[in-house]
């Protein structure tokens, strides 16, 4: 996935004012670097990301691309959804369609909602609802060591590559490998789009 990539827009279904993405990645990446005693110049060292759009993004004059997210993650040693996460611990938790905070790039061809609350407690898996656009293609860097993904396409037909490998999919398939090398998700249907959900886990707990 290349450095330079188009900012991330939020989706009709989370451009209500109490859905801001890049309010809540600056407050997160803020208390998070805080937390850990971090200088910018130090995170940046350790995601690969630039000072100046690290500051960008605390100070929410830039929505990072999702390939930004994942290096600083991957820099604090955290999972990626605690980035754009609004922290809250009820007893239950109902997710509604309508009012997800979806994270889909300027094209619209690639979208991720997460679909595990972050609740502040230690982690080793995540759930996602991925989305790919006819023809759409999303690539990316590889995460953290040990992190593994488990990805079943419940509509579309889809191809993922992972360290030169390339392995398709159809309706129901299923796929895991460990996710700690480059790999990409493609859509192999031009005119219809695919629906995937993703387990990601963790070598380690994290926060």
């Amino acid at each position: 996935m290349s450095a330079v990539r188009p900012p991330l827009t939020a989706s009709p279904a989370a451009s209500s004012p109490d859905v801001d993405i890049s309010a809540a990645v600056a407050k997160n990446l803020r208390r998070l670097r805080a937390e850990r005693d971090l200088t910018l110049d130090q995170l940046s060292e350790a995601s690969g990301v630039s000072r100046a759009m690290l500051n960008q993004i605390e100070t929410g004059k830039s929505v990072p691309t999702i390939a930004t997210l994942w290096k600083v993650a991957a820099g604090l040693h955290l999972p990626f959804q605690q980035l754009i996460a609004v922290e809250a611990a009820p007893t239950s938790v109902v997710m509604r369609r309508s009012e997800a905070k979806v994270l889909a790039n300027a094209e619209g061809t690639f979208s991720s909602r997460a679909l595990f609350p972050f609740d502040g407690g230690p982690r080793t898996t995540e759930f996602y609802e991925l989305v790919l656009a006819p023809g759409g293609a999303e690539h990316a860097e590889a995460h953290a060591r040990g992190t593994a993904e488990r990805l079943v396409v419940v509509s579309g037909r889809v191809i993922i590559e992972i360290a030169g490998e390339r392995h398709e999919l159809g309706e129901r398939d299923a796929i895991g490998f460990q996710a700690d090398v480059p790999h990409a998700y493609i859509n192999a249907d031009r005119a219809r789009e695919a629906l995937m959900y993703l387990v990601m886990t963790y070598a380690d707990p994290v926060r």
